[in-house]
């Protein structure tokens, strides 16, 4: 998708943010029929969360079947945090704190991967969730990346379990990193210097790179995101996107009320490897859910 929201969200440049989040949804009830246990929602800051009703509204949508959900936040204050994580309580199974997104606006606006520099408030944060939520059920979790002296980020691990994480997320690479290869070594040491779950993220494309950073991390999980956009059915062991899940896609964002863009720009995702170059622009150049659905069930009876 082309352009990127403050929120690190990918969207289509004329599909607005309250219509991502019903794609959002629809893609977390996809994703689930093909052997994803835990979703977690778009990062959503705190600040502008806990602000207004108009809000919320517009950054967080859901339904009883959307579960286990985690809820990600942008945060650098406790208290701020901690009230947001009351407000969602009652519709999620968890928050999350994002101290991994690398993004400039993020680390200028104090969120994201800088709080791997600042273990102390990452603490506060924890403990005042922990707090000031009552459901002794409600996960608080971290998502990181690390540093370049990996002795700080297990510093950083260490006291957040002490504090009440319930569970880390670690993408292996440092801030300044991005296509370089994922650390699996730094994973791995991390998992052996902490007690509670550990889930391991960066470059899984497919269910056998979750199995092989899983075997050599010895993570407690895995974590995708881009893998699953390219093919939902990732960790049902598809190697690409099979037509059930395409139909399985159509049926529930066309009951969700899914945009058209967003319809559309995620059956871009899922068919690329399944299309040829003469059929991606025939594809992609379709305007309306109509045109989609006809040339669907004209190529591939769906």
């Amino acid at each position: 998708m082309p352009t990127e929201d403050r929120r690190g969200c990918h969207i289509p440049w004329n599909c607005s943010y309250g219509q991502l989040l019903v794609a959002m949804l629809a893609f977390r009830t996809l994703v689930r029929k093909y052997c994803c246990d835990l979703c977690y929602t778009p990062m959503i800051v705190a600040a502008d969360f806990v602000k207004s009703i108009k809000a919320r509204d517009s950054e967080f949508t859901t339904n009883q079947g959307d579960c286990p959900l985690i809820v990600q936040f942008a945060a650098n204050d406790a208290g701020i945090l901690a009230d947001a994580a009351r407000i969602v309580c009652p519709y999620a199974n968890g928050i999350d704190i994002n101290c991994g997104c690398p993004q400039r606006w993020a680390m200028a606006e104090g969120y994201g991967a800088c709080l791997i520099n600042k273990p102390e408030l990452v603490r506060d944060m924890v403990k005042q969730v922990r707090n000031h939520v009552e459901n002794p059920r409600f996960s608080v979790s971290i998502k990181i990346r690390i540093h370049d002296d990996l002795t700080r980020t297990v510093d950083l691990c260490q006291k957040a379990e002490a504090t009440g994480v319930s569970w880390i997320t670690v993408h292996g690479r440092t801030v300044e990193e991005r296509h370089q290869p994922v650390h699996y070594g730094a994973i791995k040491m991390i998992k052996e210097n902490v007690s509670i779950p550990v889930i391991a993220n960066g470059d899984i494309r497919s269910l056998k790179e979750a199995e092989n950073m899983w075997q050599i991390t010895g993570s407690d999980g895995v974590m995708a995101a881009r893998g699953l956009l390219a093919n939902p059915a990732m960790f049902a062991g598809y190697e690409e996107t099979p037509l059930k899940c395409i139909r399985d896609w159509v049926d529930i964002a066309l009951e969700l009320g899914t945009p058209y863009m967003c319809f559309h720009q995620h059956l871009m995702y899922m068919m690329e490897k399944i299309t040829s170059k003469q059929e991606k622009r025939i594809f992609n150049a379709l305007s309306s859910t109509s045109a989609v659905l006809d040339y669907l069930t004209d190529h591939y009876g769906i």
